[in-house]
């Protein structure tokens, strides 16, 4: 947009019985008036974004790129899936890099797995809990399992050893009614 008259830092926006007149303070960027090599030295990740709106005349759009990206690095563990994703979009918009460049330049600062939309992130993550929640139930199952098989050896062991007479009647049913207790329990 293209401002042909001064802006006022702020405007009313309401009336309250306390307060009177309600304003908003803003500030105004004027982008156009600044130079993407300007921008791109701020530390802030908005300012470097809004680098590729500015005039970026003397400035390599590779280098520009990479900018933003080492940026998005420094503050990835603060920005969420969403902000991640709007970062690319907005950088795909910069047609000023061809595209396997900006492939190669995602790759380099582990941003090329970002998901192309907010659904794929959405089917991702149910993906990942549901695969998690597999391996978990897989563990819970087969330990559930190996206490089974352990439990049915240990009968076995002992009617094996109550037919060789080692164990006398009554010490293999004293032995054996606890085992077929814990066995109906896993069963059921």
């Amino acid at each position: 947009m293209v401002w042909r008259k001064p802006v006022a830092e702020k405007y009313c926006y309401g009336f309250s019985l306390r307060q009177q007149q309600q304003y908003f303070h803003f500030d105004v960027i004027k982008v156009n008036a600044e130079t993407s090599q300007e921008l791109i030295q701020k530390h802030s990740l908005l300012c470097r974004l809004l680098a590729l709106k500015a005039n970026d005349k003397g400035t390599d759009p590779e280098q520009l790129i990479r900018g933003i990206y080492e940026a998005v690095a420094e503050f990835k563990p603060e920005l969420t899936h969403d902000q991640l994703l709007l970062v690319n979009r907005w950088v795909e918009f910069y047609k000023k890099v061809p595209a396997q460049t900006f492939q190669q330049i995602k790759k380099e600062f582990n941003m090329a797995m970002i998901e192309t939309t907010i659904s794929e992130h959405i089917f991702n993550q149910g993906l990942a809990k549901g695969k998690a929640e597999g391996i978990a139930e897989g563990i819970s199952k087969g330990k559930a399992e190996g206490k089974l098989e352990g439990l049915e050896q240990q009968i076995a062991l002992l009617d094996t050893l109550h037919q060789q007479g080692i164990l006398s009647e009554s010490q293999f049913r004293n032995m054996l009614l606890p085992l077929e207790a814990q066995l109906k329990v896993l069963k059921h």
